[in-house]
């Protein structure tokens, strides 16, 4: 039996709520680097799941109101609140978070509506590469350049700070939310009812 709009809608907002507090979660554990300002943190398996899991508009969401209520003064990343806490030399990765969560969870839609509610291994694949474009290459996009910026910092020297020390532990992530959110995504119900079709005329 479809869920009528108001259950939908209200289950979206509880995970938002969820995973947002997931990302808070993973904000918080966080082991900084000596010869970087760019602490290593799980952040990104967070924006990962949120996008894989919850799709395009509640994962965006999730991640957002976060930085939203941080930018407000509330001490939510890192223990930091307020718009110093936007404003620092790793500001650019914490921007574009949402924005990953917004393309993992629009590919990964496609990917589970189109495919059958399991996917088979090629797509997976494909979960696994839309995982690592949106939630490292299309953080580093924000983030590098917005380091070199704020520290005064060659681009290349940007790229030895706070984007090739954390390949690795990215690939890794990678990894396991692809094969969390394989498992998971099928069993976790729709956050929204499906649009009725228009009977034809």
């Amino acid at each position: 039996m479809a869920s009528s709009p108001s259950v939908g809608w209200l289950r979206g907002v509880v995970f938002t709520a969820l995973f947002g507090a997931l990302f808070i979660a993973f904000s918080s554990l966080s082991v900084p680097l000596g010869f970087s300002p760019v602490p290593i943190t799980l952040q990104t398996l967070a924006v990962m799941l949120a996008g894989g899991l919850l799709g395009a508009f509640y994962g965006f969401w999730s991640i957002a109101v976060v930085i939203l209520l941080t930018a407000t003064g509330l001490p939510l990343i890192h223990g930091n609140g307020g718009l110093a806490a936007l404003y620092g030399p790793t500001s650019g990765f914490i921007w574009m978070f949402p924005f990953a969560a917004l393309f993992i969870g629009w590919v990964s839609d496609r990917l589970f509506r189109e495919h059958g509610r399991r996917l088979a291994p090629a797509r997976l694949v494909a979960l696994a590469v839309t995982l690592f474009v949106g939630g490292a290459l299309l953080v580093y996009a924000g983030g590098v350049p917005w380091l070199a910026y704020k520290a005064n910092l060659s681009f290349a020297k940007a790229m030895s700070l706070g984007c090739y020390p954390f390949l690795l532990g990215d690939s890794i992530k990678t990894v396991v939310a692809a094969l969390l959110i394989g498992a998971l995504r099928p069993f976790v119900p729709p956050l929204r009812p499906a649009s009725r079709k228009r009977p034809a005329k």
